[in-house]
Order: structure tokens, then sequence, then C-alpha cells
């Protein structure tokens, strides 16, 4: 694992050994209460999301407030630094807290209501950024053939484009909300799409469908609490995320994580896209 050298720490005024943290890919470190993170290749992406972190008016909601480098920048030498924030993952095999998130997702979203439309989206051309595209019918791929059957399914949902206001969202709220006793939710590790709140909630529920072992009950409640459109947003939730196992597949097959997913989570797709159609 790259870790920081001793010029980064200097440069965020840190003293001590780099712990590595948890989930985020292993690439992130604590160092006291300050987390430090690869900024990634994107100057003009990193600056944007330490200004919103700085900047976000915290309500129903935390956040990791970014620091600033010696020299005035949010990054030094290929990493960024931020406060710690304390708080786990819900164990939801236990305890699952599936609305919780939602809720702490839409006050995140309020927050941002009034951002503009970032420009480097247009840049990107990641996994994530083609299967959010798919989903939106704003692009075709050439899907595995064993993935074409629920995706097939999944698009008969779709019906129009839903006609609520796309603002910037997290899209990947499911393990990006941290809990601890007393504490409003801590959101993190923001990945931002251009869509209606309701997709960032749908990943949520597709997630749960999908990896987490939630059944239709949870579904009902979704298009209870959100009505009957509300299924649609998850059918495009569920092909944002088979799309990108598609293209992650297609584009390691000598990593020896195409057989692997093929097994495991092609059987999952091909089952919530059946819970969703009933």
């Amino acid at each position: 694992m790259t870790v920081p050298g001793a010029d980064v720490l200097d440069a965020f005024q840190l003293s001590g050994s780099p712990l590595r943290l948890p989930g985020g890919e292993g690439r992130s470190v604590r160092v006291g209460d300050v987390v430090l993170k690869p900024s990634g290749p994107d100057l003009e992406f990193t600056e944007w999301l330490a200004d919103i972190m700085d900047s976000v008016a915290e309500d129903g909601f935390r956040v990791a407030r970014p620091l600033r480098a010696l020299h005035g920048t949010w990054s030094h030498d290929g990493w960024t630094a931020s406060r710690f924030v304390p708080g786990t993952e819900p164990e939801h095999a236990a305890a699952p807290r599936w609305w919780e998130i939602v809720a702490a997702g839409r006050a995140f979203h309020r927050a941002l209501a009034a951002v503009p439309r970032p420009g480097f989206l247009d840049r990107r051309c990641d996994w994530w950024a083609t299967g959010d595209q798919v989903a939106w019918q704003e692009k075709e791929v050439t899907l595995l053939p064993a993935l074409r059957g629920p995706y097939a399914e999944l698009t008969a949902l779709l019906g129009p484009e839903p006609q609520d206001q796309p603002q910037l969202i997290h899209g990947d709220l499911t393990g990006n909300v941290l809990f601890a006793p007393g504490l409003a939710p801590a959101v993190i590790d923001f990945s931002p799409y251009w869509r209606p709140p309701a997709f960032g909630e749908a990943v949520v529920v597709g997630d749960a469908l999908i990896w987490h072992g939630a059944g239709p009950e949870l579904l009902r409640e979704a298009a209870s609490a959100n009505g009957p459109g509300f299924v649609q947003y998850v059918a495009r939730a569920v092909i944002f995320r088979l799309v990108t196992t598609s293209e992650r597949v297609r584009a390691l097959p000598d990593e020896g994580f195409s057989a692997n997913a093929a097994a495991a989570e092609i059987p999952r797709y091909e089952h919530v896209a059946r819970l969703i159609r009933c």
C-alpha cells in the first residue's frame, strides 16, 4: 500500500505513523484525527469536492471537513486530508438501517440543492459513469451475455424518463453513511452524480436487494412511502449496478474477477430483476 511521505505529513501539519483504514479500496490512512486519501489525477475534481465539503451546511448529517495544506491548496503531492468522523457502517444482517441511510441522504441532498452542475461530470468515463448513463438510457454498451436477460427485464420496467428535477446527489450512499451514538449520521466518500434525489435513494434500496438480503417488503415499503413510480427508480439503480459489474468484468478479464463475479453476481441480478418485476 502506498503511504504518504514525511513531506505530506508536514504539509498538513501532522505527526505520527499512518494507519491504514478499512474500506475505500484500502487506500486511506489515518494520522491522529485526520484521514489522508489519494487525490486522484483530476485536480479540478479534487478542489471542487473539497470546496463542497468545506462549505456544505450540516443539518441532519455530518461530513468530514477537509484540511488545506500549508501552501493553501486542498491537496499536496497526490494526497488530500480531512477530519476523521466517528461512526460505523450498520450491520444490515442483524439490524438494517435502510431508512435512516435514506433520511441522511435526503438531508445531504437538500443541502446541495443549489449547487450548480459541475463540468467535470462530462469527462467521466469510468465504470460507474457508464453504468449511470446506461441506467438513464443515455448510452449503450455490450453486456456480458449472462446479464442481458436481467437487463432486458429491468429496462422493460422503465417507461418514460421521470420528470423530477435533477441536482447534485450522492450516488453511493449505501456503505457511506456512518452512525455513532448521540451524533447525526456521517455522510462520507461523496460520489457526485446529476440526477433526481430519488435516484440516490433508489440506489440504497437496490443495493439492499442485491447484496444485503433485503426482501420484497423493503420494495413495498419504498413504493408505499414514495409512490409506485419509485419502482422505476429502483430498476434504474439496479441497472446502474449491473452495468458497472459487467464493465468491470470485461475490463479485468485477467485479474480473476470475471469468473468469481459471474458466479456470485449474476444470480443476484437475476433474482432482483424478478423481484422488481413482480
